[in-house]
């Protein structure tokens, strides 16, 4: 396989620009698309619907001012606007702040992309496209009960459960990265939105840039091949058993038996019975539309859908150490340990 830049021969023969798209490796065809490459599917745009937003498709117009109205990481737009929201002079924040996540995540660190997701040259206001409405259709009352704890004051405040390891999130361990990048339903977040795709004849490996999750999924001739040769239910691995095949030009993928503690923190969690499918094709040269559609009558109503595109990066990936020098878990323990001494001194 080539590791160097090369346009398909369907590609050379419309007399298409190299300079489009980056990708490498096997040739497209009618029956296996040519997803190899380094990719981006970063965007401001959110996986449901904002309120008070009643379209899915914005006119460029409308979409600039939807993203001018946005706060990141919890830093308003009013505070985007006027610059970085930390001075480096102002030195840490006191003791028992209530401002953390403001500090720890201020404009330096982000880089969510600039603009709402551009599918098939549209601004799209929510990943969701069906149900029309561009909301989950989530059961008032799940038949099956999923263990979700709320991380979100504990990025606000700085403080949350520390009595061991498993109190904290999966991402903050290292062990998966958060805000679903490497899905099934793999969506951009606060940073490192990127994706390496490299396709041979029995697989297809994702690497995805944050925390170097990575993704190899084996392919079969079917659909009905690819789920008899599935892995034993009970390994419960992270993000799921994943199998795949192609037809008609589209690479699809099925997953499984997602592990629980994942789908506990994931923004498209399914039960055991549930299933999440994945379709990708090559809507244009630059282009790589996603699809990925959740069945799961223990949590929703109705199957739903989403839909987003990838777009060339023009760069590579480097490795997400994410342990390497990362003190942070020993430290909050630590800490945590030393102040029930001293409640317990007192």
């Amino acid at each position: 396989m080539s590791y160097s830049k090369q346009l398909t021969l369907s590609s050379a023969l419309l007399g298409l620009s190299l300079s489009l798209v980056p990708y490498i490796g096997v040739a497209q065809t009618t029956e296996r698309p040519d997803l190899e490459g380094i990719w981006t599917n970063a965007s401001r745009t959110t996986l449901t619907r904002p309120r008070g937003i009643e379209e899915l498709v914005v006119s460029p117009e409308v979409a600039d001012q939807i993203v001018a109205n946005m706060a990141i990481a919890g830093i308003s737009a009013e505070n985007i606007a006027a610059g970085p929201s930390i001075d480096p002079e102002t030195g840490a924040p006191p003791s028992g702040s209530y401002d953390f996540g403001l500090r720890g995540y201020n404009l330096f660190w982000t880089d969510p992309g600039s603009s709402l997701a551009l599918v098939k040259g549209e601004f799209r206001t929510s990943y969701v496209v069906d149900p029309p409405n561009g909301q989950i259709p989530r059961l008032d009352e799940p038949m099956v009960e999923l263990q979700r704890p709320n991380y979100g004051s504990r990025y606000l405040t700085g403080v949350g459960g520390n009595e061991g390891p498993e109190a904290l999130p999966i991402a903050e361990r290292c062990l998966i990265g958060f805000g679903n990048t490497a899905g099934p339903g793999m969506m951009g977040t606060l940073y490192n939105s990127s994706y390496q795709f490299i396709q041979t004849d029995n697989y297809v490996m994702i690497l995805i840039e944050m925390v170097h999750d990575t993704r190899i999924i084996p392919i079969f001739s079917s659909a009905e091949e690819a789920r008899e040769k599935r892995r034993p239910a009970a390994l419960n691995q992270w993000l799921g058993d994943s199998v795949g095949w192609y037809e008609d030009g589209v690479l699809n993928i099925e997953t499984i038996n997602i592990n629980p503690h994942q789908m506990g923190q994931s923004s498209v969690p399914i039960s055991p019975n549930g299933k999440v499918t994945e379709q990708f094709s090559r809507y244009a040269d630059n282009e790589i539309l996603y699809t990925f559609t959740v069945e799961d009558s223990n949590l929703y109503s109705q199957p739903w859908t989403a839909e987003l595109s990838y777009y060339p990066l023009n760069g590579r990936i480097y490795e997400y150490a994410c342990h390497e020098g990362n003190y942070s878990m020993p430290g909050i323990l630590a800490g945590a340990r030393r102040l029930e001494a001293e409640q317990a001194s007192r």
